[in-house]
Parts: structure tokens; sequence; C-alpha cells
């Protein structure tokens, strides 16, 4: 029935694109999870009043989060040909795509995760730190549960960008769905293919909000 309605699709090879698609997507957001962590308390602890408060610290990593924070993803790609031809071996496919994934998400969601940590009430911290908690008691106790609805919707967000970006990786040869489109779809002139393409690229969008959604919601007590 699907064959009859839409011709112009391989079906095989969309579900080889989904998959694709998927891969990148779910590696990239897994690093991106906690390279991120890692910079956006990196900012949190060495900002004004915190507990590593160091302001030329703050300064360089808040210079080079903002500063990947704003390349166009596409051009980010290109910039960092050569690294993934050294780290990957190759700039084609899923895979080579991965570094600029991660390196273009993580700085974007670690000021998220600077954030959301910044919401959480100084009095909850101060308590902690007059108890005599160490460091490392207040970041896995205090910070990260207090913050964990904002980070599970912020990483939400963010792997929602991802799959956006692997769509504009697809037009340099990382494959997924968006080459998919690109190639079989507008090279092609065929709108099928282009349109059910988009599609499965909303569904997979749509799932990653509802599955976000449902776990902030857990994990807000409030």
């Amino acid at each position: 029935m699907l064959s009859q309605l839409l011709p112009d699709v391989v079906w095989s090879d969309l579900w080889n694109a989904t998959y694709e698609t998927l891969y990148m997507t779910v590696i990239s957001v897994v690093f991106t999870f906690v390279l991120g962590m890692l910079l956006g308390l990196l900012l949190f602890l060495t900002g004004r009043g915190n507990l590593w408060e160091n302001k030329v610290l703050y300064i360089i990593v808040s210079a080079i989060v903002n500063v990947f924070r704003s390349i166009p993803f596409i051009i980010l790609i290109i910039l960092l040909l050569p690294f993934t031809k050294i780290l990957v071996g190759t700039i084609l496919g899923a895979d080579a795509a991965l570094p600029a994934l991660i390196i273009g998400a993580a700085p974007f969601y670690g000021r998220m995760v600077e954030i959301a940590l910044r919401e959480i009430d100084k009095g909850v911290i101060e308590a902690a730190k007059s108890m005599g908690a160490k460091t490392s008691t207040i970041i896995f106790k205090v910070l990260l549960p207090e913050a964990m609805p904002a980070l599970v919707s912020g990483i939400t967000v963010t792997a929602i960008a991802t799959v956006g970006f692997t769509a504009m990786a697809g037009f340099v040869g990382a494959g997924g769905l968006g080459d998919y489109a690109f190639l079989d779809g507008f090279q092609r002139d065929s709108i099928q293919v282009t349109a059910i393409a988009t599609v499965f690229i909303l569904i997979i969008v749509f799932i990653i909000q509802i599955i976000g959604d449902l776990l902030t919601k857990k994990l807000d007590k409030r």
C-alpha cells in the first residue's frame, strides 16, 4: 500500500537513514550530556561567590563556550574536517559527524546547566556548607538533585537541536535523514522522498519531547 502511494521512496534506504540519524543523535547526546554537565558545573563553581570562585578561569571557559555556541553548525563541520579526519579516519558517514555534533552541542548544553544551577536557592547550598559538607557532596547531593528537572529539560532541548544538526550534517555526506532528503529527494526532484524524510524527523523530535517532558514532570517534586 505504502509502496503504491509513495513509489519514489526506497524503504530500505529510508530505514537505514533513520537508523543513522538515531545513531548520531543518541551517541552525540550522551557525550553532550557528560561534557556539557562538566562545562556547566565548572562555569557555575568558578563564578562569583561560588565554591571555586576563579575569575580568570571563569572568563576563559565562558569565552570558549561562547565561541563554539556562536559558530553556525555547517561552518563548524567544515572547520573540524581535519580534526575529524585524524580522530575518525574519514570525513564521510555517521561516525564522522559525531565530533562536530558533540563540540557544537556540548557548549550549548553547558550554558543551560550553568543557568539551571544558578536557579538553586543559595540558602540550600549555604546550609550544606555550614554542616561541613565536602564540595563533592554538595555537587552530587545538593546541586545536581535540585537542578535535575531543569537539566533534563535542557538536554531535551539540546537533543532536539541535535536532530536538526544531523540533518545539516547530511549535506556534507554524514548520512541520515538529512542526507537522504537531499540526495534522494532534492537532487532527484522527488517531493515524496523529501516529505517522508521530514515526517520521520518530526516523529523523532516529538518522541524526544514527550520522553523529556515525562521525565521532567517525574523529577519535579515541587
